[in-house]
């Protein structure tokens, strides 16, 4: 994988909430939104008001996602920091969703500070020395 500082515009690792599914042979899921789901919906502009927004949505599977030739992910905001750290610091498990990223021959990761502030020091430094 391939780690670069990226830009300050709204993004986020889509991924399935935890304990995600790494086995179904389904292409997409129907997933219940959670309160906090739909609540970042509306601070991301994407509806003008909770009552707006689906309490169900569409998701792709995990399987089917890792079937993409190439994967590109832009992860920015502080919020964000604590999904990047399991994707990228805890073992590869359902726990931590994103972590299967790492098996996939072609992701790439776009951070930027905040994103990346709860990175141990050994991970930083081998990310700047993969350059």
């Amino acid at each position: 994988m391939l780690f670069l500082p990226a830009s300050e515009k709204n993004g986020h690792l889509a991924f399935n909430d935890p304990p995600a599914d790494f086995q179904t042979e389904d292409a997409y899921l129907v997933v219940s939104l959670d309160e906090a789901c739909r609540r970042q919906q509306v601070g991301e502009a994407w509806f003008a008001d909770i009552s707006e927004v689906p309490r169900q949505a569409i998701s792709m599977s995990v399987r089917q996602i890792l079937k993409a030739k190439e994967i590109i992910a832009v992860v920015p905001d502080a919020r964000k920091a604590q999904a990047v750290k399991r994707c990228i610091e805890a073992e590869i498990s359902p726990m931590a969703p994103a972590s299967i990223l790492r098996i996939h021959p072609a992701a790439t990761l776009y951070l930027d500070r905040e994103s990346a502030s709860l990175l141990s020091a050994a991970t930083l430094a081998a990310l700047a020395a993969a350059g």
